[in-house]
């Protein structure tokens, strides 16, 4: 499995907006192959936030950015203050 975190800073007092990006964005995710899970992650004090997202495979990784990226990406123009920094995990999973 491969996870993608995405991370980005915004103006201050922006999180309402956020939330409605992240629930379009996991709205989308959800219904795409290899999807596992995503969650959100707000630093409000500081005006970061984030996502991580966890993949099947890279590919399907890879085709979900490619899909939602776009679809997303006026809106996140408006919205963060410099560029997402976007990195690729590969997941391990402790053995019991």
């Amino acid at each position: 499995m491969y996870a993608l975190l995405m991370t980005f800073k915004t103006a201050p007092e922006k999180r309402a907006d956020v939330e409605k990006i992240a629930d379009q964005a996991f709205t989308q995710s959800k219904g795409m192959k290899g999807f596992k899970s995503e969650v959100y992650l707000f630093d409000t004090m500081n005006n970061e936030y984030g996502s991580l997202s966890v993949w099947e495979t890279k590919e399907d990784m890879e085709v979900a950015v490619g899909t939602i990226a776009p679809k997303l990406g006026e809106a996140d123009k408006t919205l963060m203050i410099e560029p997402p920094i976007r990195r690729i995990y590969e997941v391990y999973e402790p053995k019991p």
